[in-house]
């Protein structure tokens, strides 16, 4: 299934697309999708219904998250092989892990705004697990199994922010807009091997992110499984697995968003993104 949201900021309904790509109304079906609501055996019971059966939505206009909100914003850092290399890094020997705020949460097509005093605001094509099961302390060969599915991510970043003021990298990971997310969340029995997935980010039209999730250094199965050995992972949550090569900081020179900047991401079954970088206020 690929389930989404629709609507107005703050007003959106659950849909559904059918075979067509059509949006079908869920709403009669399910209040919205967050934390329980998208746990397994939610998405079980709605896998039941006959898309056709469901009404048409003619206009659905905007497409929210697909998630309207999210107990954890978990994100991986420097997972990908040659990403860690543009930035002269050496590859983590055990995943590196940090938060967004959670309402860094955003829609797919939403405007990016970059934040006061920003100067190196970057994007970062990912691939998002959802979490659909409580997980704690599960093995490589159960992981799969607490994964209700998929979605992309633009896990907006300002590297000034991150990098340079000190501490931890959260305070440059979690401004408002920073957590593009969806269009779809695609369920897990519609992605056969999220190891096997082109990604790309394209900015005014130019691709600078074009890998597959293959060069990950640590795998979904992996990643979810060494999560769990730390903390309870529950419904809802949603994990960013890292980004490919291509970033703004790995260029020569660096180049980081402008406002009018317009970024388009893509993940192989997963939909598009597109994104216009707009300065705060």
């Amino acid at each position: 299934m690929k389930l989404l949201r629709y609507g107005a900021v703050g007003a959106e309904k659950p849909g559904m697309l059918d075979a067509d790509g059509n949006v079908r109304d869920l709403s009669a079906h399910v209040t919205d999708f967050a934390g329980d609501s998208v746990s397994i055996a939610a998405l079980d019971a709605l896998r039941g219904i006959d898309p056709a059966s469901l009404p048409l939505v003619e206009n659905p206009g905007r497409i929210g998250s697909p998630l309207a909100s999210v107990p954890n914003f978990f994100c991986v850092g420097l997972n990908y092989a040659k990403h860690a290399a543009e930035t002269g890094a050496e590859p983590p020997k055990e995943p590196i892990l940090f938060s967004k705020a959670t309402s860094a949460l955003s829609g797919p097509n939403d405007p990016v705004i970059i934040p006061r005093k920003s100067v190196k605001s970057d994007w970062e094509v990912e691939l998002g697990i959802v979490i659909g099961a409580e997980t704690l302390y599960v093995s490589e060969a159960d992981a799969l199994n607490h994964v209700a599915g998929y979605c992309i991510i633009n896990d907006v970043s300002e590297r000034e922010f991150q990098i340079e003021r000190g501490g931890t990298w959260m305070k440059g990971k979690g401004a408002p807009t920073f957590g593009p997310t969806g269009p779809w969340l695609v369920t897990a029995d519609e992605v056969p091997d999220p190891q096997k997935l082109d990604l790309s980010l394209s900015l005014n039209g130019e691709v600078v992110q074009s890998s597959n999730t293959d060069d990950m250094i640590f795998s979904v199965v992996e990643i979810v499984s060494y999560m769990s050995q730390f903390m309870k992972l529950v419904p809802g949550d949603i994990i960013a697995t890292g980004t490919p090569s291509g970033v703004g900081m790995g260029m020569k020179p660096q180049r980081f968003l402008r406002p009018g900047d317009v970024m388009e991401l893509e993940i192989e079954g997963l939909g598009k993104q597109r994104q216009e970088a707009v300065a705060a206020e």
